[in-house]
């Protein structure tokens, strides 16, 4: 990502205010553009001589800040990135928790409407059986009744 195998060319030039401005439509940094203002060596005879180095070095700085640059721009785009899928999963989370709650209340509310109804179908049962032990009672008294009659009918004839 550095400048080592970049064959992008990159030219620039300073205008009558010593601003610096880019051709070709790639932007700089301000701190580039900083950097790029300091002063070289102070001998003009070795600026002159490493003014290809400076130029180099220059290209190199330029190159590494584009870089840095982009690297952060991708940084705060994956950021984003990151914050919309998190904000996603979270609404989706939700969803599925509110499905589940009330998937679970529907179950709960057939279970409880189940319970009701087998609870009164136990009541009815035990009513009907109450009536039915009732009957039997009557009856067995009236059979009581209609024995104790006949034996009391018997023991007299036989006095």
């Amino acid at each position: 990502m550095g400048g080592g195998g970049s064959t992008r060319r990159v030219t620039f030039e300073a205008d009558e205010n010593e601003n610096i401005t880019v051709v070709k439509g790639v932007r700089l940094s301000d701190s580039v553009i900083d950097r790029m203002k300091e002063p070289s060596s102070p001998s003009g005879r070795q600026q002159r001589s490493s003014s290809a180095v400076n130029d180099e070095e220059l290209k190199k700085r330029i190159a590494e800040e584009l870089a840095l640059e982009r690297a952060r721009r991708d940084s705060e785009a994956q950021k984003r990135r990151l914050k919309q899928e998190q904000a996603y999963v979270r609404d989706e989370f939700g969803k599925i928790l509110e499905r589940e709650r009330i998937s679970s209340n529907e179950h709960l509310t057939r279970a409880i409407l189940r319970e009701r109804a087998a609870t009164e179908e136990e009541r009815q049962k035990a009513q009907r059986f109450a009536k039915q032990l009732e009957e039997k009672d009557r009856e067995l008294k009236k059979h009581d009744a209609y024995y104790k009659e006949q034996l009391a009918r018997l023991e007299e004839r036989y006095r």
